[in-house]
């Protein structure tokens, strides 16, 4: 009976970086459709602008360094780097500092440490943080989604608010300085409320599911848009598992770690920690665990390193929410955890057979 033996290679569906990086990008539109119905077209904006920005400066650093400019910018990642750090932003960012935080990403996290492949850190992290640490009003100038039902903006009026702080005749924002769900339970459990008592005054009565406020910022299991947004992102990153662009490992540990932790100190003081689907669906949660801590270049190896990877995420993620001061954590764990990948791969490294172990 005759074989048929092809030759190498045996790779049925090649996968470059570019095809990666944009099967990422398609995996965000979910989450995005859901950001822009519950914040605005501001997030759209914060997109272009940042685009713009990741391009031109990619497309200077590479000619300053005498390297190919095409190739580079066609591969997909300054975009993604732009796209990731736009969805960090408030929506109605001024257009500085998206320009700021994405040329500091592109500049410094990545092209100075010798560009794609060479960065020990997650560059749309560390450009977050910069704005973070350098500009907390800035970056915590956070919408309502209710407050857009009233006031609602069409694309071009939101980019005149963006680019030059102008709205519309009647239009006015008084809540725009409105934090977000997990800053506002973070600051009334310092101030000696329960979490039943902020619910209470910032969201739903859980008993009868009646409006208690004028702007509700906690829904169902979340924060009022956030679990939708969460979702989105879920759901993206469901069917880049499912086309194998990205492996299960980090996202289930880093989840999985930080609703453990929920769960444990929620069920022993259930009056002063949230529950663990807040944690779940309020803030970065689902956007760090599917598109940040899973990113290639910055994240741990092998199968077994993934998995305490992304616990780590999650545990840091947690213990920095509930103690430390900043009230979404996400950024600073995954950069804690790019530290510590090399350290985790060198004890957590695959097997290798054929070769005497050391």
């Amino acid at each position: 009976m005759p074989f048929n033996t092809p030759t190498s290679p045996h790779q049925l569906a090649p996968t470059s970086i570019t095809r990666v990086m944009v099967m990422v990008m398609l995996a965000l539109i979910p989450g995005i459709i859901a950001y822009v119905w519950f914040f605005g077209w501001g997030v759209v904006v914060n997109i272009c602008i940042a685009l713009v920005t990741a391009l031109s400066c990619e497309a200077l650093i590479l000619k300053l360094r005498q390297r190919p400019v095409v190739p580079a910018l066609s591969d997909g990642s300054a975009a993604l780097t732009a796209i990731l750090i736009a969805l960090t932003l408030p929506p109605l960012s001024p257009w500085w500092l998206t320009v700021i935080g994405v040329a500091f990403a592109i500049i410094i996290a990545k092209q100075l440490y010798g560009g794609l492949g060479f960065n020990p850190f997650n560059p749309a992290m560390v450009g977050y943080v910069m704005l973070l640490i350098s500009f907390p009003r800035e970056m915590t100038s956070w919408i309502p989604p209710s407050a857009l039902a009233d006031n609602s903006l069409d694309f071009l009026e939101t980019a005149m608010f963006i680019l030059f702080h102008v709205l519309p005749d009647g239009v006015t924002f008084d809540a725009l300085t409105e934090a977000t769900p997990l800053d506002s339970l973070k600051t009334h459990l310092a101030l000696g409320n329960t979490v039943d008592e902020v619910r209470a005054q910032l969201g739903l009565d859980e008993e009868t599911s009646r409006v208690l406020s004028v702007i509700p910022i906690f829904g169902a299991i979340g924060g009022k848009g956030w679990e939708w947004v969460g979702g989105g992102f879920l759901l993206g990153g469901l069917w880049l598992i499912y086309k194998k662009i990205i492996s299960w490992h980090i996202p289930v540990a880093m989840l999985g770690s930080l609703l453990v932790m929920s769960s444990i100190f929620y069920l022993i003081d259930p009056e002063h920690y949230a529950t663990p689907m807040f944690h779940l669906f309020s803030g970065a949660a689902m956007l760090g665990a599917f598109f940040i801590a899973t990113d290639p270049v910055t994240a741990a190896a092998s199968n077994r390193g993934k998995i305490i990877y992304g616990c780590g995420i999650g545990i840091f993620t947690y213990v920095i929410r509930t103690w430390g001061g900043y009230p979404d954590a996400v950024a600073f764990a995954v950069l804690l955890l790019n530290m510590c990948a090399p350290l985790i791969d060198h004890y957590f490294k695959s097997s290798v057979f054929g070769h005497k172990k050391d």
